[in-house]
């Protein structure tokens, strides 16, 4: 899958064009958003579109999970959301992402989803992870790490992560993989986020 380098700025700083993907979940999509925001999660109904979107794929899709994907990391975690915007204003909550603090200055993404409708707007993927490694980075970052399906590390590759070590998740092999964090610089303003623009518009 190509990739788009992202048009996207965090509220308050200069443009960057660092990116990343991974996908999952649902139907056709019935419209073209003109754009998308990506934030950390802020209100109830972001978070419980959030949760039905993992459920969507690693329940229902993957089949990773029965029932419910919700841990005990949820309630320590930064939940981020991608949304879909009319007119300026957020929708639906199409992608989302988790992080949390392992150990002081130590941060794992996890649970990254993407709804099937949209995957081929890789902006948003990308968008996500640039968000959750750069806010992660602005409150205190000396590591962070996601494990990745096989897959998918050609591409983490690309966007400046390294394999720590090889291993098996839910029988299936993955890598366990490091973001360089000077690709990644500070977003202090993570609740209002990253805007990116529909494909094909500016």
């Amino acid at each position: 899958m190509l990739i788009d380098a992202p048009d996207t700025a965090c509220v308050g700083q200069t443009r960057s064009t660092y990116d990343f993907i991974h996908a999952h979940d649902l139907d056709e999509a019935p419209y073209v958003p003109v754009e998308y925001r990506i934030k950390w999660a802020t209100l109830a109904w972001e978070r419980n579109e959030a949760y039905a979107l993992r459920r969507a794929v690693f329940c229902h899709e993957q089949g990773v999970f029965a029932g419910d994907d919700r841990d005990e990391i949820d309630g320590q975690a930064k939940l981020l959301v991608a949304m879909s915007c009319v007119a300026g204003m957020p929708e639906q909550v199409v992608g989302t992402v988790r992080i949390h603090e392992t150990q002081p200055r130590s941060w794992l993404g996890s649970r990254l989803a993407v709804h099937a409708a949209f995957r081929s707007h890789s902006k948003l993927g990308t968008t996500l992870i640039r968000l959750a490694v750069s806010s992660a980075n602005a409150v205190g970052c000396d590591t962070f790490l996601a494990h990745v399906q096989a897959q998918n590390v050609p591409l983490f590759r690309r966007l400046n992560w390294h394999t720590v070590a090889e291993e098996t998740l839910f029988g299936r092999p993955h890598h366990l993989m490091e973001a360089d964090l000077s690709a990644y610089p500070p977003c202090h303003t993570p609740e209002s986020g990253f805007v990116t623009a529909s494909r094909g518009r500016t």
